[in-house]
């Protein structure tokens, strides 16, 4: 379809892409990454094949005792790999159904009339508001659909699980107090897209959930997710202060904000580079320590984001913002998992 001149507006997108806009595919990292991250560290479960046991007689003698098991860890409800497919699409499906509900509730809103970024549908008269709202209520449901397999090849009680990702993203701008109007959208982002879909996916992989490691890959991811939500909210500060969205860029100021991006961006590599520490000095189980450093290599990549960030840009002019930290966090996630893949021990301790 052909636009007006360079000094006019955008061409208007076809029927196809602009429903493609409106998922926003530069946030689908979001989605990825916490799947990948956490059906790499499921692979530690498989290779479990001895127990090392400490025993004390009471008296100060120690005894070791190594156990060869076999877990049953190959069934049919046990590392499938639809069970890793399955996650994948949830957790897209989540995140494109969370995107056209806010693309909803932010235009019938008049919130996005004057927003700069990625294709609005709603507020720019693309898609009628029902087309859209029923487009999220449809992802929705494919989430649902597929997530009710996971249930029962798991565990029934990953349906209440689901459900609160279903209404965290609808009320994250929906409803008649959404809370991402209350400055608490990076929490919840950090929570669903961090801890909840990375744990979540190794546990439908593994049947368990207390692996340390785990959860701290799932905090750096969230983080990530986090940086990405802050990303979209540092360059919308000037409309969403007009339009009463109070989000925690809003609410702390640009400089302070650029200053939370960079946390986000920053602490990952933090907890990273201690993770390979405390694995070289042996304080922590490792198969390959080295490996844990791989993270590391993704550091070059969050530098331009962070500098813009930082600085004192702001509307359009932090667009860049965003891709960079997509770019980040794909290019961070695939090293972490490569590192779960090659580190997590190959025996557990009990002491």
């Amino acid at each position: 379809m052909t636009g007006p001149g360079p000094s006019g507006p955008p061409p208007t997108p076809g029927p196809v892409r602009k429903w493609w806009l409106g998922a926003r595919p530069r946030t689908l990292p979001a989605a990825v990454v916490p799947v990948v991250v956490g059906t790499a560290a499921a692979h530690f479960r498989h290779r479990v094949t001895e127990v090392v046991v400490h025993l004390s007689d009471g008296a100060g003698t120690a005894y070791h005792s190594t156990v060869t098991l076999h877990l049953p860890v190959h069934g049919p409800k046990v590392n499938a790999w639809w069970c890793a497919l399955g996650a994948l699409i949830v957790a897209l499906a989540i995140q494109v159904g969370t995107n056209y509900a806010n693309d909803y509730s932010d235009g019938i809103r008049g919130t996005d009339d004057a927003r700069v970024g990625p294709v609005r549908l709603t507020a720019t008269g693309l898609a009628p508001p029902g087309a859209v709202k029923r487009a999220a209520l449809l992802a929705f449901g494919l989430a649902g659909v597929v997530g009710l397999g996971l249930a029962w090849a798991t565990s029934w009680w990953i349906l209440l699980v689901g459900a609160a990702c279903l209404l965290a993203g609808w009320f994250y701008t929906g409803g008649p107090r959404p809370y991402g109007y209350a400055g608490l959208g990076e929490v919840f982002v950090f929570l669903f897209f961090g801890l909840v879909a990375t744990i979540g996916t190794f546990y439908v992989q593994t049947l368990c959930m207390n692996v340390w490691q785990v959860w701290a890959a799932a905090a750096m991811v969230g983080l990530l997710a986090t940086a990405l939500l802050l990303a979209n909210n540092l360059r919308d500060i000037g409309t969403d202060s007009v339009t009463g969205k109070r989000t925690l860029a809003v609410r702390v100021g640009r400089r302070a904000g650029g200053w939370c991006y960079a946390a986000c961006v920053g602490l990952p590599f933090l907890g990273v580079l201690a993770w390979a520490l405390l694995a070289v000095t042996g304080a922590v189980a490792a198969s390959w320590p080295a490996a844990l450093l791989l993270p590391l290599l993704a550091a070059p990549l969050a530098v331009p984001p962070s500098r813009l960030a930082l600085g004192d840009a702001d509307g359009r002019a932090l667009l860049p913002v965003l891709a960079g930290t997509g770019r980040l966090q794909l290019v961070f996630g695939a090293l972490l998992a490569v590192a779960l893949w090659a580190t997590l021990p190959p025996t557990v301790v009990f002491g």
